[in-house]
């Protein structure tokens, strides 16, 4: 086995790339019906699913022994506060100790935000985390499908959960799951937000495959829904102004018009900024696909940096590229790339099949394209 301090130099990594984190695996304390990694309870087994230290110290250690300027540890799930304040305090203590000096490291947490409160937001200012916290609208947008066990909404603890992070001084946006229920109420949810003074929204479309039907489940978006919704979102943004919301999206295709690259992966050439790392040291391509086809090892008998850089990842990056044969005929296809092949594959399971969204994105270029091109100049 390759030791963590030189085997960036051994295997000759192309670039760095970041460390999607599942500590607590699939587990959660919410149940919300749309979830899509909560299935992924079969692959492990049941009982509880925690990173034991030494997995956690293996992955910190062998990862920062990359050497990369910037190292990215993002944390999710299931729920990562799960694991409780001391394992990210651990966490933290063995980035001090594997770190090299003038070697950058960021951490990232995405949560519901059930279990945040006031040492947990200290922890995370002190750290200077970023923090996701998921928030799907108002309380009867939120609450249709964010419930805990009981089958009670959780809006009025997330809520707290954000005014905690405020008064502590915590770095955090908003991600919207986009559902059938409040995709048609984009004013509406524009408004919340804007209302609260929140200012870093992700929407993210929902769409997963009923297992009964083949068809996409019922809380699903429509492509043509979603091609409404970031329409009315960008005339709404654009006349309440660019500088005053950040929208991920739209601030992706700004950065590919500045910099030659997108920040969200979704419109990415290639699937190579990341890896899955699971509570148990498995590593697998991305967190639509940690399936066996896609398992690339485990961190306890591989280091990081060699399955990153293995056949099978290598191969699966590939397939973003390999596209239907509408795309190389589309105008928009180097700015979308076929988009996020789970969404190519969701209904078909063909990576190769036209993205589900196509008709959407589509929709949104014409509509907001130009303009879209010309915002950073004015910025």
């Amino acid at each position: 086995m390759t030791s963590g301090a030189n085997q960036g130099e051994q295997i000759g990594i192309m670039h760095p790339f970041m460390l999607l984190i599942k500590p607590a695996g699939p587990d959660c304390n919410l149940e919300c019906r749309y979830c899509f990694y909560c299935g992924k309870r079969e692959l492990f087994g049941r009982g509880a699913h925690r990173m034991s230290d030494e997995v956690l110290e293996t992955m910190v250690r062998d990862y920062l022994g990359l050497g990369f300027s910037m190292s990215s540890f993002a944390w999710q799930g299931g729920e990562p506060t799960l694991m409780g304040l001391d394992f990210f305090r651990q966490a933290i203590d063995y980035q001090q100790q594997y770190g090299k000096g003038g070697q950058a490291v960021s951490n990232s947490l995405q949560t519901n935000g059930i279990l945040l409160d006031d040492g947990w937001c200290r922890f995370l200012h002190e750290y200077k985390f970023l923090v996701g916290i998921s928030l799907d609208g108002p309380q009867h947008l939120h609450d249709v499908y964010r419930r805990d066990r009981r089958k009670r909404g959780t809006f009025t603890l997330v809520m707290e959960a954000i005014e905690r992070c405020r008064a502590n001084k915590v770095e955090f946006n908003i991600l919207v799951l986009l559902n059938d229920r409040n995709v048609g109420a984009v004013d509406e949810l524009y408004d919340f937000f804007r209302g609260l003074g929140l200012r870093y929204l992700q929407f993210i479309p929902c769409v997963e495959r009923d297992p009964q039907t083949g068809k996409a489940a019922d809380f699903s978006i429509t492509p043509a829904q979603y091609g409404d919704f970031l329409c009315r979102l960008f005339d709404r943004w654009l006349a309440h102004g660019t500088k005053k919301v950040s929208i991920r999206l739209f601030d992706s295709i700004m950065s590919y018009y500045v910099n030659g690259h997108h920040t969200n992966c979704t419109f990415n050439e290639r699937c190579d900024d990341y890896v899955v790392v699971e509570h148990n040291g498995e590593v697998f391509c991305c967190d639509f696909f940690v399936e066996g086809q896609w398992k690339l090892g485990n961190i306890l008998q591989t280091p990081v940096g060699e399955l990153f850089n293995s056949d099978r990842k290598r191969d699966f990056a590939r397939r973003k590229r390999e596209v239907a044969h509408r795309c190389f005929v589309c105008r928009y296809f180097p700015i979308c790339r076929g988009g996020c092949v789970k969404d190519r594959m969701v209904l078909s399971g063909d990576h190769k099949a036209l993205n589900y969204y196509c008709s959407s994105y589509r929709q949104f270029f014409d509509h907001a394209l130009a303009e879209l091109m010309q915002l950073p100049l004015r910025r």
